[in-house]
Order: C-alpha cells, then sequence, then structure tokens
C-alpha cells in the first residue's frame, strides 16, 4: 500500500498538463492521408547527396520513380496527386495497388500547398501480425494471456498518456520513469496473475530491482560522462527541444534504462515467487534457508539464460552501427568507449546488475513471505489395509 501511494502522489506530481510543446520548427499544420499508386514512370534526375557512391563521387544522373496516386483519406480523397518516391525505394516497390502515406503541407500565407511521399502504408500487415499474435497467445495461455494483453494495453496507454507527454513537458526524465513503470507493474502483474501473496512478492522483488537499476543507471551516467547526445535523433531531438546542454537528455537515457528492464526483471520476479511456492508446496516442513538455497538453484539457471536477453535485444537494434564499425575500422577500445557504444554498454550492464540481483531479493522477499503464512496441514493418504499392504494372515 506505500508503494501503491507513492506511485499515485508520483503520477499526480509529474501529469502533463496543458497543451504539448511546441517549438516553431516541427509543422504541425501537416496531414498523413492515405493514398493508392495508379502509375509509376522511372526517369532521370540530378544526382544528390543522397545517391553519393562508396568512392565519394555523386553520379550526374540517378533513376528517379515518379509516382502518380489518388488520395483515400481525408478531405482529399479521389484527388490524384504526384509525388517522387525516395531514392531508397525501387520501382518494383512502387507498383501500382500498392498503398502509401503522403504528407500534405497545407497552405500558409507565404507558401504553397506541397505534397510528398511519406512511407508506405503498412496498417493492414501489421494488424494482421498483432492479430496472429493475440489469437496465439489467447489460444495457448487461455483466460490469462488475455489479460496479459490487456496489461500490454494498459502499459502503452501509460506510454503514450503519460510517459512522452511528460518528457516533452520537461518533468525530471528518471521520475517520469520510475513513476511511470511502477504504474505500468502495479496494474498489469495483477492483472495477468491474479491477486495474491505470490504476485505481489514478485511486484515487490520487481520495483527492489527497478530500484537497483535506477540507481545504478545514475552513477554509471555520471561516471561515463554520458550526455544522452550520441547519434543524429538524439541531437535533432535536443536541437527541438532546446536542451542542447544534455542534462534532460541525459535523464532521457536513465529513463530508457528503467522502462528497458520491465519485461525481463516481471519474467524473473513472477518466475522466481512461483518457484519458492511450488518448493514449499511440495516440502512443507523445509526450512527457510532451504528454501532460499533451492529457490537460488532455479534462479541460477534462470540467470544463464536471461543474462544474454538484454545483451543480445541490444546488439540487435546496434547492428547497423556495428556494421558501421566494421566499415571506419576504427581500433575497438576507441570504438567501444564512444558516446554510441557507451551508452549500448551501460545500458545493458545496468539493466542486466538489476536483473541479477533481483533473483536473490525476489526469493528473499518469497521465503519470508511464504514462511509467514499459515501453513495448510499436509494430506496424508490413508493407512493401508492389510491386503493393500500385500500382507496375508
Amino acid at each position: 500500500m506505500p508503494l501503491v501511494a507513492a506511485t499515485a502522489v508520483g503520477l499526480v506530481a509529474l501529469w502533463p498538463s496543458g497543451e504539448p510543446q511546441r517549438t516553431g520548427v516541427i509543422a504541425v499544420d501537416t496531414e498523413y492521408p492515405v493514398a493508392v499508386i495508379t502509375t509509376t514512370e522511372v526517369t532521370t534526375c540530378a544526382g544528390a547527396n543522397e545517391d553519393r557512391r562508396p568512392d565519394g563521387t555523386i553520379p550526374s544522373t540517378v533513376a528517379c520513380t515518379l509516382v502518380g496516386a489518388t488520395v483515400q483519406s481525408g478531405d482529399q480523397a479521389g484527388r490524384v496527386i504526384q509525388v517522387w518516391a525516395p531514392a531508397t525505394v525501387r520501382p518494383q516497390d512502387a507498383t501500382p495497388s500498392t498503398k502509401i502515406v503522403l504528407a500534405r503541407y497545407l497552405e500558409s500565407g507565404q507558401e504553397e500547398e506541397v505534397w510528398a511521399w511519406q512511407d508506405f502504408s503498412r496498417t493492414v500487415p501489421l494488424g494482421l501480425l498483432a492479430g496472429a499474435y493475440s489469437i496465439v497467445v489467447i489460444a495457448v495461455a487461455g483466460l490469462r494471456g488475455l489479460r496479459s494483453l490487456l496489461g500490454l494495453g494498459f502499459a502503452f496507454v501509460v506510454l503514450g498518456t503519460f510517459m512522452l507527454p511528460a518528457l516533452l513537458q520537461g518533468r525530471d526524465p528518471l521520475a517520469v520513469g520510475v513513476v511511470g513503470s511502477a504504474a505500468i507493474m502495479l496494474v498489469v502483474l495483477y492483472l495477468a496473475h491474479g491477486l495474491s501473496h505470490r504476485t505481489t512478492t514478485a511486484l515487490l522483488g520487481t520495483f527492489a530491482g527497478l530500484g537497483v537499476t535506477a540507481v545504478l543507471g545514475v552513477v554509471a551516467a555520471g561516471a561515463a560522462r554520458l550526455n544522452g547526445i550520441t547519434s543524429e535523433e538524439t541531437y535533432r531531438l535536443a536541437m527541438l527541444t532546446g536542451q542542447l546542454d544534455g542534462y534532460a537528455l541525459r535523464g532521457l537515457f536513465l529513463a530508457g534504462v528503467v522502462l528497458a528492464g520491465l519485461g525481463v526483471l516481471n519474467d524473473v520476479t513472477i518466475t522466481q515467487a512461483s518457484a519458492v511456492w511450488e518448493l514449499s508446496a511440495a516440502d512443507p516442513s523445509a526450512t527457510a534457508g532451504q528454501l532460499f538455497s533451492r529457490g537460488m538453484r532455479i534462479g541460477r539457471d534462470h540467470i544463464a539464460s536471461t543474462v544474454y536477453t538484454i545483451a543480445f535485444a541490444y546488439a540487435g537494434a546496434a547492428l547497423p552501427v556495428l556494421l558501421l564499425v566494421q566499415v571506419y575500422r576504427m581500433p575497438a577500445l576507441q570504438t567501444f568507449s564512444s558516446g554510441q557504444f557507451a551508452e549500448e554498454i551501460a545500458r545493458t550492464a545496468v539493466g542486466s546488475i538489476g536483473l541479477v540481483l533481483a533473483i536473490p531479493l525476489t526469493t528473499l522477499i518469497a521465503v519470508a513471505v511464504v514462511r509467514a503464512a499459515p501453513q495448510r496441514p499436509a494430506r496424508h493418504r490413508a493407512r493401508p489395509t492389510a491386503h493393500e499392504g500385500g500382507l496375508h494372515h
């Protein structure tokens, strides 16, 4: 209850208010209607910087794709628009009947209306993939799987209505990350696993792991001089939000570390809590020390498999950067201590330490709770009769 109260106070104190921040740089009067390609024409146009070859030269002319598309949504539905496809889009990918998203920059006092290619429309394939995922989860896990999906939906609601707006309005990023993660776990764990001592134990273990992760993240970010501005995207974000000093982006890095550890922490804590309960049920006479040592034998196996989880997740996300390292052939020590790699290494190490320490912490809490709970009397099988025991008079 104190943790619930603290989370509620944090939500009230950090909840975003007023209009979203406007920088004056991003055009907000823009529409993104869906359109269907009707014609595709390959022509030539002057080479640009994005057409630069590996040897550094820019060709004088390159092949360009001009597409005609019929708008399908918005007040311009039915209108035929011609736009240039990006250089990365091949003509065979922009065939007739392909759905795309256009950007319509509305007319202003200084400029005329402009249409541009925004992206492919992926709503249908991604929707089918999400539907297939939901069907598989519900078919295998039943009602608990459905509750887990509802919890996942709640998590995205918290992310979209609280965490992101609060971060954009300048609230303390680490506080937003911790409070938002706590709110998500309070609902998701009980929704998926039910209201019980076992679930509460896993929740306490998750909070303990989040606390360790947050503290270690602050220490690592300060010691490694991580300012959060390590890529073109983070630099652009800092520039558009007026936070080039890097303090806010460092906090954003910390919030990301806390949020990234939620899923794996939830996995290991609920598993450890369940393991201790099952061990106690199998041997009600086991002492607290025996329960802890047996639970940690299970936990060590879990650690051995989950340590890779965070590292491989970050390595997969950073695969293009790893390829660039091979291209540039920079010294390995210098490369891995550079800003972008330092962030990934710190994020992986901090998240893994929090994950590993959450296992003994959860096991300790589970042993204390299961030993404090009233023990059910053991059910003994009735003594066999002489005939059942194989005895004969």
